[in-house]
């Protein structure tokens, strides 16, 4: 049975580093590599289950677990880094570890599409876990599965709830620019589009209040908010009065640099307070004013039942974690390739 050693008390160690934005944003053909089917996606599950691995390689969670413990705590950020990669993997055709793919001859993959291009990472972290699990079971453990795994332990490592994440996937042989270019929301989105860009993949309005919360930590660079920092005053060009004036113009302050310039190298917290705790501080922030993307504050006056989710997880961390667990087991069922279709692959950034 998979144990977890995580001490509370390893937390005093970590910095104040956190990682880079785990923002979520249609459609576009996908370019099929080798034989076999890809993930076709849609919310298909396919052989999911929970402790898939226990006979063919009992060791697999301890492994990716000992990986990612020993990144997020030598670099706390590193923990969104991964949410962020399973998000960006599942939102476009599904599971399938598409975004870990190398552009290769006759293929392009996901990787320089314009939400993951010089922004995703943690792909080496992945590189080490998954040759770990082939000197220990060859072809037997699936990238898309270390995606998932590896996502719920950083959020453990940096104090959040943990779950028993269903495994079973396989790798993709199909890849998608355009979806990815699409289908992920993007930092300035508003709440109907937040809310058809999840809707369009299975997922509820529910669910993306919940895993909006991944936001607690992480980072975004200075040119993921910009827009709201045009206003000389500081309102950011927000007239809804939700927004704390002051917060906006320390970010003024913050990116100031950048701006003359003319780089997005500047971080900023996703969660100014907590940055590296998984709490429910984001919602807090929230509904202070204070929440750094445009797509984070416009939660705060949703309707639909947005607004008052958002209140409910500011009030109640448990709430969250609840939900929060059961919309990443929901999300990682998207497009889950199973059975005959995909594969495992030797090596997460290409096809066998």
């Amino acid at each position: 049975m998979f144990k977890y050693f995580f001490i509370a008390q390893s937390l005093l160690l970590l910095n104040s580093a956190s990682s880079t934005h785990a923002c979520l944003g249609g459609g576009g053909s996908s370019s099929y590599i080798g034989g076999g089917g890809g993930s076709e996606g849609g919310g298909v599950e396919n052989s999911l289950g929970v402790n898939t691995y226990q006979t063919s390689c009992p060791d697999a969670e301890d492994i990716i677990f000992s990986w990612v413990e020993t990144a997020v705590l030598n670099e706390p950020r590193m923990a969104a880094s991964l949410l962020r990669l399973h998000f960006h993997d599942c939102f476009v055709n599904g599971c399938d570890a598409s975004v870990l793919l190398d552009d290769a001859p006759g293929l392009v993959g996901e990787k320089t599409a314009g939400p993951n291009a010089n922004s995703l990472r943690g792909f080496d972290v992945i590189d080490s876990i998954k040759a770990d699990l082939e000197a220990a079971c060859p072809g037997v453990v699936s990238c898309a599965d270390v995606l998932a795994v590896a996502a719920r332990d950083g959020v453990v490592v940096l104090g959040g709830p943990t779950w028993d994440v269903e495994t079973g996937r396989k790798d993709g042989r199909t890849v998608s620019k355009s979806a990815a270019n699409n289908n992920i929301p993007g930092p300035n989105s508003d709440v109907p589009t937040l809310i058809s860009k999840f809707q369009n993949t299975g997922l509820s309005a529910r669910d993306m209040v919940a895993l909006s919360g991944g936001h607690t930590i992480g980072n975004a660079r200075c040119a993921t908010f910009a827009s709201r920092l045009s206003n000389s005053g500081g309102s950011g060009g927000n007239t809804d009065g939700s927004v704390d004036r002051d917060f906006l113009q320390s970010l003024q302050d913050l990116c100031a640099a950048d701006a003359r310039g003319n780089n997005s190298a500047t971080l900023a917290s996703l969660d100014y307070a907590t940055p590296t705790m998984f709490d429910n501080q984001y919602y807090v922030n929230l509904l202070s004013g204070q929440g750094l993307l445009g797509s984070d504050q416009a939660l705060v006056g949703g309707t639909d039942g947005v607004g008052e989710l958002v209140e409910a997880y500011a009030a109640d961390v448990g709430a969250f974690f609840e939900d929060f667990k059961a919309s990443m087991l929901k999300m990682g069922r998207l497009g889950a390739v199973g059975g005959g279709g995909g594969e495992v692959r030797r090596n997460c950034r290409s096809i066998n």
